[in-house]
């Protein structure tokens, strides 16, 4: 059950009215009767544009464009590209960090750029106006609203940063053609961001027996656990801690989240995702889905929701991208097809022991699965496995199985779980905490493997198999160093594309040449009339 389901109606009567997007994120026009000059005007008005901000936050991925998930994936050294063998090789200019693996893909991330400013757009319009809403005094509503909309713009410029580095920074709604900020400047506002949302949002808000029950709504303990995520990753890749903010204090923020009490691990790794739990009947059309724990379950720290009543006359909210996951064409209940994109290394594959019960939950063993109708010459850099934690899936007849009208493409609803408390235990373990052994230990434990020593280099990998498939390795090997990112992802590995011999060659020069960021749109350089300036290596 979607526990905080958007109401995409609603939002979209905000969001066309407000914030609606046009050739450029400045180009702001209104498409309804609600303006700035009659709205925002009670908290109602409040809490419906926030609404619309957690509409724009889902909007990056539900839109259709190029997703952080799928590009985080493909950068890493878990994926390769991937997709249809007759298919445009976008995915692999990123994959090997090189354009001129698809020279014409100047713009690979123009929907992405878009999605994210017109969301930012939003947050920045509600924060601007609410000095101007007569909240009651005694309450915490103000602050609330505010600190849900600081977590969401901190989490989009996060985003926004680790692809592009230096980002025009637009801290109020502005049709200003600003240049690019240093990143720095960016971090620091998202800083500032996090620790408004952890300390003004109360963590009973929306529910009056547990925080981890607001299912898809920000709490201070999404905030804290976020902080160590972005604190992390830029102490790391610029080796420099000015953001204002603490190791200490940031340690300090995921012992609050551990000692609360709200979340636990889930005892079965597989039951954190459909595909690896669901069960095809042999009788009926049906699937037992018994061995999945749901959405919003204990361990859910935050996740992006989605729902499956996406359609084709302007309801966006389902999840897009998952459906590129998918293997190639390829039904075999409980998995359902896609477009065949992410194919998995086998290095990553290797790196499992066989009693680690992750190996089995997170990778679709093609061959070992008996999975019969995967059709080689539709395939690009076949590998023999694809992804299990975020596929489509198939009743036992090959149909879809999802809500709303049913469509592969546009009706998927899994979540995207962006933080896991086994997340929060590590990072923690990663930052020194004296609990550093426990933590790490029952990690390990969950998934079935003995207690090991503790250090540095064995959190890594522990990470890397723990969140396969969950958007983080890139991310974790670049705040590792760019030589260490650069050497881990590069390699050459023979694949299969259409049933022909073939190979994925990635260089650490090309990686090395990009600083591990991506190519800014040219569309959005040219709107800019050149006042951004395309990132080297692109």
């Amino acid at each position: 059950m979607k526990k905080f389901k958007l109401n995409i109606l609603l939002a979209m009567g905000v969001s066309l009215g407000l914030f609606s997007c046009s050739e450029s994120f400045l180009d702001v026009e209104p498409g309804t009767s609600i303006l700035d000059n009659n709205y925002y005007k009670t908290v109602s008005d409040a809490e419906m544009a926030l609404v619309g901000c957690y509409d724009g936050f889902q909007r990056t991925s539900s839109n259709g464009n190029l997703s952080i998930y799928v590009v985080s994936e493909v950068l890493s050294d878990n994926c390769f590209g991937g997709t249809g063998n007759t298919d445009g090789r976008g995915y692999q200019a990123l994959d090997r960090f090189d354009l001129s693996q698809s020279p014409s893909d100047a713009n690979l991330f123009n929907g992405t750029w878009t999605d994210y400013y017109a969301a930012i757009f939003r947050c920045n319009t509600l924060l601007s106006k609410l000095d101007g809403i007569p909240f009651k005094e005694g309450t915490n509503t103000r602050n609330r609203i505010e600190g849900e909309t600081r977590f969401l713009r901190a989490i989009l410029y996060f985003d926004l940063v680790r692809l592009f580095e230096r980002i025009p920074l637009l801290k109020v709604p502005t049709t200003e053609n600003l240049p690019q900020a240093e990143p720095v400047e960016t971090y620091k506002l998202i800083v500032e961001d996090l620790k408004f949302a952890s300390e003004n949002i109360p963590a009973d808000a929306y529910s009056k027996s547990k925080a981890s029950e607001n299912d898809g709504r920000v709490t201070p303990y999404a905030a804290k656990s976020m902080m160590a995520r972005v604190y992390l990753f830029y102490t790391g890749y610029y080796k420099v801690d000015d953001l204002g903010i603490t190791k200490s204090e940031v340690l300090a923020g995921l012992e609050n989240v551990i000692s609360s009490g709200e979340y636990g691990l889930i005892d079965s790794y597989k039951s954190l995702w459909p595909a690896a739990s669901y069960i095809p009947s042999e009788t009926a059309n049906t699937l037992d889905k018994s061995g999945y724990i749901g959405e919003g379950n204990k361990e859910t720290v935050f996740a992006q929701k989605f729902n499956s009543t996406t359609d084709y006359n302007g309801n966006i909210d389902g999840n897009r991208w998952l459906v590129m996951m998918g293997m190639r064409n390829t039904n075999w209940s409980p998995y359902g097809k896609g477009w065949g994109a992410c194919t998995v290394n086998p290095k990553l594959v290797a790196a499992y022991s066989d009693n680690d019960t992750r190996k089995k939950a997170s990778i679709i063993d093609i061959v070992g699965e008996g999975i019969k109708t995967f059709d080689l010459k539709d395939a690009r850099e076949y590998t023999g496995y694809s992804t299990k934690k975020y596929t489509p899936t198939a009743l036992p007849d090959g149909t879809s199985d999802t809500g709303g009208s049913k469509d592969n493409q546009i009706s998927q609803d899994q979540d995207y779980v962006l933080i896991r408390y086994a997340d929060v235990l590590l990072m923690a373990a990663e930052l020194g905490s004296p609990n550093a052994q426990t933590y790490y230990d029952s990690v390990r434990k969950r998934a079935g493997l003995n207690g090991r020593s503790v250090s540095l280099a064995n959190i890594q990998e522990e990470r890397r198999l723990e969140f396969a498939f969950e958007g983080i390795r890139y991310w974790d090997l670049l705040r590792q160093g760019l030589d260490v990112a650069a050497s881990t992802i590069a390699q050459t590995q023979k694949v299969k594309s259409g049933a022909a011999d073939d190979e994925v060659v990635i260089t650490a020069d090309n990686v090395r040449k990009t600083r591990g960021f991506m190519q800014i749109p040219n569309t959005q350089i040219i709107i800019s009339h050149d006042v951004l300036i395309q990132n080297p290596g692109w």
